[in-house]
Parts: C-alpha cells; sequence; structure tokens
C-alpha cells in the first residue's frame, strides 16, 4: 500500500497485530526494499504490529531524484504520523540502520526501542568513499548488472551458497536511478559516533561474525558506545545477517521485542 506525507508518497506494508502489541519497523538494507523482510516479518507472528517501509526511491516508493538518509528518517517520522502511531521500535539493517540512527538524533520521542542490524554509526572512510564513485561509474558505463555482479556476492559470507546468492539476486533492487540516489546518500551521511551515548531506548545491535563490510568488532563496539545496549554475534552470518542466519537472528530480535512494554 502507499500512502502520501507531504510531498512524498512512501509505499510500506502494515500487518496489523491481532493481540496488542508495540508497533515494529522494518527498514531494509540497499540496494533492496520492504520484500527483503518477508521471512522475518513471518517469524515475528501475529502478536506485534509490523510496518515495513520502502526507501525513496526503492520498491513501491517513488523516485525523487537526490536525497539523503536524512531524508528517510523525516519522511518515516510522517509516514507513523499518517498511521497514528506514536512511537514504535524501529529494527534497521545496513542502510536501514543509518536511517534508524539518524531517526534516533532526530526524533528521539518517538523510538520506543533500537535494532541496528550490520550497520554503523561511522560516516564512510575516503576508500569506501571512492568504492561508492567507482560503483557509480560502473553503472553508468556497464550497467546495473554488472555491479550487482560485483557487489551482492560481498554482501554474504564469504562461503555463501549459489543458492542464496541467486535468492538476494531476485531480491535486489535493478533500476539504476534509485541505486545511483542511494550510492549518492550512503556516501554523504555524517558521522554519528559521538550521538551513540544520547540513545536512551532500549537497543540491540546485532551482526555477522563473517560480515564483509562491517567488521563485528566494530559493531561491538559500537553498542559499547550505547548505554545499555545489548550485543548478538551471529556465527556463520555474513552482511545480510537475517537471510543467511535466520532462525539465529529472528530468536534473538523476537526476544528483545518480548521483553518490551506492548502498549502503542
Amino acid at each position: 500500500m502507499k500512502r502520501r506525507c507531504g510531498d512524498r508518497e512512501i509505499a510500506y506494508d502494515d500487518i496489523e497485530a491481532r493481540a496488542p502489541g508495540a508497533p515494529v519497523v522494518l527498514l531494509h538494507p540497499f540496494p533492496f526494499d520492504r520484500r527483503y523482510w518477508a521471512a522475518t516479518v513471518a517469524s515475528l507472528g501475529p502478536a506485534r504490529r509490523v510496518i515495513a517501509v520502502d526507501a525513496r526511491g526503492f520498491g513501491e516508493s517513488p523516485t525523487a531524484g537526490a536525497f539523503a538518509i536524512a531524508d528517510l528518517a523525516d519522511e518515516l517520522a510522517a509516514l507513523l504520523d499518517a498511521l497514528g502511531v506514536a512511537a514504535a521500535t524501529v529494527v534497521g539493517l545496513s542502510m536501514g540502520g543509518y536511517t534508524a540512527l539518524a531517526f534516533a538524533k532526530r526524533h528521539a520521542a518517538r523510538l520506543a526501542a533500537l535494532v541496528l542490524a550490520d550497520t554503523r554509526a561511522a560516516a564512510d572512510t575516503p576508500e569506501a568513499r571512492r568504492g561508492r564513485e567507482d560503483a557509480r561509474a560502473l553503472i553508468e558505463s556497464s550497467g546495473v548488472d554488472a555491479y550487482l555482479d560485483r557487489s551482492l556476492p560481498r554482501l554474504l559470507a564469504p562461503d555463501a551458497p549459489p543458492a542464496l546468492l541467486a535468492r538476494v539476486r531476485a531480491l535486489a533492487e535493478t533500476r539504476g536511478e534509485p541505486i545511483i540516489a542511494g550510492l549518492a546518500a550512503l556516501c554523504d551521511r555524517p558521522d554519528r559516533t559521538s550521538e551513540l551515548a544520547a540513545i536512551r531506548c532500549p537497543t540491540l545491535v546485532i551482526g555477522g561474525a563473517r560480515d564483509q563490510v562491517v567488521p563485528i568488532d566494530e559493531m561491538r563496539a559500537m553498542s559499547a558506545a550505547i548505554p545499555g545496549a545489548r550485543f548478538v554475534a551471529l556465527a556463520g552470518a555474513g552482511h545480510l545477517a537475517n537471510l543467511e542466519a535466520p532462525a539465529l537472528f529472528d530468536a534473538a530480535l523476537v526476544a528483545f521485542l518480548g521483553e518490551q512494554p506492548v502498549a502503542r
């Protein structure tokens, strides 16, 4: 479904709880859309209202040129307003985690709890920025398929099976415009390391122990900087940890959610 929020139209799924439960918002990684979370949505069961959101330009959310990660956080707040949700648990993986951290800074009162998965608070290093610029050049010269062929394997553990890579490929965005806009937003995001100590809501940091994008020690350090945060490492999983170790990821998420208040 879609909802107009100000001058933006946002695509999302809203799975209403059949029993009282705090809303849970799922923010997908790059370069995917809300379909990425389908198995996790199913695992959360009927006791939680789950809202899975397409970031600007991805999935069914219309593309509208350049954007910043902070724009995605503000658009999430506008969507929650439109849905009558005062506060929610926000779960963000990779780019979704960057959006969740921006939401924690800009809309802290709307955050009931926070889950940061396979993401980082630091800004891009010069090497990472060059990598994103090279990715844009590859898309412009050789097309999206060439970019996906090069980038998607790194999102999984080095020995991930071909069937899983094929599944990831089937979920990936295939249009050049949103991917290029997303690369620019990722490249230009600010360093939020100094903001971690100000997070006051219950927080879970979870990551794949074999993440090739964000080293597990970096995620452990991020967790340590957030007061009271819990850290979980998933053995054998890479950057897309919930796809590589779904049972472990979902168990950690469900256990964390079960400790949070159920009032809306």
